[in-house]
């Protein structure tokens, strides 16, 4: 992974440039750099953003309601504004797969479309949103691809509500936003599953609200949700660690007409056999989710701003720009730490 140069395009009236003041290392990054998914290399990676406005057009200033100087996020899905699904408002499922950090080529003039970078171009339909600039880096760069997912995938999409007990499989940073999430929607068991390696994330899902967690190289994860829920087994089933194991065994750990969500990436060419029976005879919805959209980022960007989590003790690891392929390879397992990471960060 190398450093490229790029010249600092030109603004006019309907964009702008961002100066990145850090960025973190999603969990679909290594998958990129090692050919796991197909990108149009060559890309700059990064698109949990968090910057100042370094120049903006009069036209972008005015619909974004920010000027320069101030602190934004960007959404990393803006889209084309004319295929069906920009049209219907799902822009993150733009037909031409218009994305922040892995989508558009750095060949493609002004380049600068990925957050691994001193600057970033803001386009003409980017989804920018004006942040506190009393708030933590560490936790600005969590706002929309950590936490705006997490509210979108928990609470609009899998209606965990007041009183559920909801499972959460994986308790890496996506998981343990979803603990938040299910705390902010009411659940009143949550309980997060992981194995020995996670005993630090496990720590830090009790913190941010988790009820129990379970080690699965310890006890029999079905057996415990069993005792825990009295038998009823949980409402939803929120599957983010990206093992097949695990969503293999999630239809054991959800209850009658209850509810998997199923956010994990596990590979495009990997097959997960499901005994599908268990989902039929018990009428238990399979819902795959798929990143965050305006309408929770909204509530995110008010949730991490009123403190009430230190989410910000999510980051655990920050390197500079010209190590980025050293916090890749450590977020990819590639190399070791005396500390296991659970988030990552670049600060440019």
């Amino acid at each position: 992974m190398s450093i490229q140069e790029f010249e600092i395009p030109n603004i006019n009236s309907d964009d702008g440039l961002l100066r990145v003041e850090m960025v973190g290392v999603c969990g679909s990054d290594p998958g990129m750099y090692m050919g796991k998914f197909q990108v149009p290399f060559p890309i700059i990676m990064g698109h949990e953003i968090v910057g100042y406005i370094a120049e903006i057009g009069e036209h972008a200033a005015e619909k974004h309601g920010v000027k320069k100087g101030d602190r934004v996020v960007v959404e990393h899905p803006f889209g084309c504004g004319e295929c069906y699904s920009c049209i219907t408002g799902d822009y993150i499922y733009c037909e031409k797969n218009l994305k922040y950090g892995y989508s558009i080529s750095c060949k493609d003039a002004p380049h600068l479309w990925g957050g691994y970078s001193e600057y970033l171009y803001i386009a003409p339909r980017a989804m920018v949103h004006k942040v506190s600039k009393d708030l933590p880096a560490e936790a600005a760069i969590l706002i929309c691809a950590i936490m705006g997912n997490a509210i979108r995938w928990v609470r609009m999409i899998g209606q965990v509500s007041i009183g559920d007990t909801v499972v959460v499989q994986g308790p890496g940073q996506q998981g343990l936003a979803a603990v938040i999430a299910a705390k902010e929607s009411g659940a009143s068991k949550i309980i997060v599953v992981g194995t020995s390696k996670d005993r630090r994330r496990l720590e830090m899902a009790r913190k941010l609200g988790a009820d129990y967690t379970i080690n699965i190289n310890e006890e029999d994860p079905v057996a415990k949700v069993r005792e825990i829920s009295g038998g009823l087994m949980a409402d939803a089933v929120v599957e983010v660690s990206g093992h097949p194991e695990a969503l293999k065994v999630s239809p054991d750990l959800v209850r009658k007409k209850g509810t998997i969500i199923a956010a994990g990436l596990y590979g495009q060419k990997t097959e997960i056999p499901l005994i599908f029976d268990k989902l039929v005879m018990n009428e238990v919805k399979l819902q795959g989710v798929y990143s965050h959209d305006i309408r929770a980022v909204l509530p995110a960007i008010r949730l991490v701003e009123s403190r009430r989590y230190p989410i910000e003790e999510l980051v655990t690891h920050k390197f500079k720009l010209d190590e980025a392929e050293k916090a890749v390879q450590l977020v990819a397992g590639e190399v070791e730490d005396k500390e296991e990471p659970i988030k990552v960060a670049i600060v440019p």
